[in-house]
């Protein structure tokens, strides 16, 4: 399976101390060089930025399309737009984002998507996670994941666990 990413979700996971749930459920995941740039040079000391050089499951690739980034660099930053070309590069099997207007442009084109909360069910769905909750509550704390309470309790219904 051919999964890429962008930014945010592995920030975010990096943040509360669960990056290694994308390991585990994915095996590896792709990331474009923007991405990686984003991650370890714009967030030097920030989560993950130590962690993605040095983890051999996270792979880096140099997507070769520069027009359809330039098209994509429209609507979208410079890590999104190399996450989708790179995903149609790859003929990848799903993306991770969690930006509205990102998944937006995936579906357009066609991608299959995930978000960060769409990759803590599934991590729950194969028993990799006995809980959600108190992930979602470190993401709001912790990262400064935005969640609505609606979203939440959605969260919260679709990995079984009582509102």
């Amino acid at each position: 399976m051919i999964v890429v990413s962008n930014t945010s979700p592995i920030i975010n996971l990096a943040c509360i101390g669960q990056l290694d749930l994308l390991r585990q459920i994915y095996g590896q995941i792709t990331i474009p060089d923007a991405v990686f740039t984003e991650i370890t040079m714009n967030g030097i000391g920030q989560p993950g930025a130590e962690d993605v050089p040095r983890l051999p499951w996270i792979v880096r690739h140099r997507v070769i399309q520069q027009p359809l980034i330039q098209v994509l660099r429209l609507e979208l930053d410079t890590g999104e737009a190399e996450a989708l070309a790179g995903a149609l590069e790859l003929n990848a099997d799903l993306v991770l984002l969690d930006e509205r207007r990102a998944r937006e442009v995936a579906q357009r084109l066609g991608l299959r998507f995930i978000g960060l909360l769409g990759v803590l069910i599934e991590a729950q769905r194969q028993q990799r996670l006995s809980q959600i909750r108190p992930l979602l509550d470190d993401l709001r704390q912790k990262a400064g994941f935005w969640i609505t309470d609606a979203l939440y309790q959605r969260v919260l219904a679709a990995a079984g666990e009582s509102p």
